[in-house]
């Protein structure tokens, strides 16, 4: 993209929320879980294996939903199906359950290094959700972003852990736009959702960014609510700062309408389209 964006007005923003709630309503729908890798926090009861389910499928969301969901049903396979229970107990020995896993640039070593730094966040804070709420009033009350220290704790647990361990969790200290991270909050903060569960509230979703996939930021382009080219940090701020004009209170449900539109044979509406270029 060459040449620059054009960017809706908040009025005109502000005049998407009846086209953008329809196709919220339209996708967020029972039958989404089934396709998606959300479906692994509805395969449990108990919310510590939610969340850490969550935790997983969210950061191996990475490429088709369906081979993600292959793969994360493979990892949970091998931890019996009882992620709280393995993470606990887990010792070197059980390191042997990884072996021959492979998802994108996930390898055996990611995998065992996640669940040993899990294990210990596990033991000094009883919970993830607990963890999670210490994570964001450090931000808070330190004026950074939350993905920034969350990733700064996250691996502070077990610091000889490897640096291509750290690449599969985001910092937004580096500008990623922390996909995976916001993914995994909506599905665990938003709440009064047929989807995502609202298990947690150490934080309210009026907070939550948007989880920005290269799909979503295209639609998002084409309808004008985004200028930025690139899919990093800056992008995500701009783009949520845009949706909380819709939904102060919940900016994180119109992934939902984005995504659709993303996938809708039909396409955008070209009464919509204010920069026709992203679409090509």
């Amino acid at each position: 993209m060459s040449q620059e964006l054009s960017k809706r007005s908040e009025l005109q923003i502000k005049e998407l929320k009846p086209f953008l709630n329809k196709w919220v309503e339209r996708v967020e729908q029972p039958e989404y879980i089934d396709d998606d890798p959300v479906l692994f926090m509805h395969a449990f009861q108990n919310k510590e294996d939610q969340l850490l389910a969550g935790f997983f499928a969210a950061t191996m969301a990475w490429g088709r939903r369906d081979v993600v969901i292959r793969k994360v049903r493979d990892f949970l396979n091998r931890m019996g199906n009882q992620p709280t229970e393995f993470i606990a107990n887990f010792t070197d020995r059980d390191a042997q359950h990884f072996e021959g896993f492979k998802h994108r640039t996930f390898k055996p070593v990611d995998m065992e290094w996640l669940v040993k730094i899990l294990q210990s966040i596990l033991l000094d804070y009883n919970s993830f959700e607990d963890f999670w709420s210490f994570c964001y009033k450090r931000a808070s009350k330190n004026e950074r972003p939350l993905m920034s220290v969350f990733h700064e704790q996250f691996f502070r647990q077990r610091p000889e852990a490897p640096q291509r361990t750290r690449k599969h969790v985001s910092s937004a200290d580096k500008k990623s736009a922390c996909k995976r991270l916001y993914l995994f909050l909506r599905w665990a903060v938003r709440n009064k959702s047929c989807v995502d569960l609202g298990i947690m509230d150490f934080m309210p979703p009026s907070e939550l960014y948007i989880p920005l996939d290269v799909h979503v930021a295209r639609q998002a382009r084409a309808l004008g609510l985004l200028t930025r080219t690139y899919n990093d940090w800056w992008a995500v701020e701009e783009l949520t700062e845009a949706l909380q004009l819709l939904d102060p209170q919940d900016p994180a449900k119109y992934d939902y309408a984005l995504f659709g539109l993303g996938v809708d044979e039909d396409g955008l509406p070209e009464e919509f389209v204010l920069n026709p270029e992203v679409l090509n």
